[in-house]
């Protein structure tokens, strides 16, 4: 994994950022637009290309069945109306899509613990509690089918939360969709590291 190369860098930032939590990543904001970067109003746009190429290059390396397997969860089409957050703790399994090089087109990984955060003013806290790639930030309304997600990664075993736009490596955007009757899937459009796209699937812990 890329990110491994640089194990000081990566020591220090999390020395360096003392504060924890999704208010932490993204301070409370009336919605993403303001707060994103160009960079990744970019990758955002770009979202149904990059997730495309990966299926693509995933298909091509004889994932074929598992791709099916899953279902509407790595279908780019298949997000429903209503989006209809529920707070609470989630099993949150991480699918990655297509390779920037050299690394595997397709990797699935088991079910780690992550939660939602009550909404304020329409915005959801969201952090991914286990697991060595924590994603930590707010979920934002956006249109009938989808929200946004706006955080920044923590790695192996920082406890500090860097906050958004204090490393562009590290700060994340994705698209937060409703899949299922209680399953939705948050997808992370050319992500800095591994991967084309990434995909977190979240169903209710209980």
């Amino acid at each position: 994994m890329k990110w491994l190369a640089f194990p000081l860098a990566v020591a220090a930032a999390g020395c360096a950022a003392q504060p924890v939590g999704p208010s932490a990543a993204v301070p409370q904001a009336a919605g993403w637009r303001g707060t994103a970067s160009a960079h990744d109003r970019g990758r955002l746009r770009g979202w149904r290309e990059a997730w495309v190429k990966g299926l693509a290059q995933a298909r091509a390396a004889g994932n074929g069945p598992a791709i099916a397997a899953e279902g509407a969860l790595l279908d780019p089409d298949a997000g429903l109306d209503s989006v209809r957050l529920e707070p609470g703790d989630y099993r949150c399994r991480t699918i990655k899509l297509g390779s920037p090089g050299g690394l595997l087109p397709y990797v699935a990984y088991p079910a780690f613990r992550c939660r939602i955060g009550a909404a304020e003013g329409g915005v959801f806290a969201f952090e991914k509690s286990t697991g060595s790639q924590r994603p930590v930030g707010r979920i934002f309304p956006d249109a009938a089918r989808r929200m946004v997600f706006l955080g920044t990664l923590q790695l192996g075993d920082e406890r500090g939360t860097l906050r958004y736009g204090h490393d562009r490596e590290r700060d994340m955007i994705g698209l937060v969709e409703r899949v299922g009757a209680r399953r939705w899937r948050i997808a992370f459009p050319s992500p800095h590291f591994e991967s084309l796209t990434d995909v977190i699937e979240l169903v209710p812990a209980s």
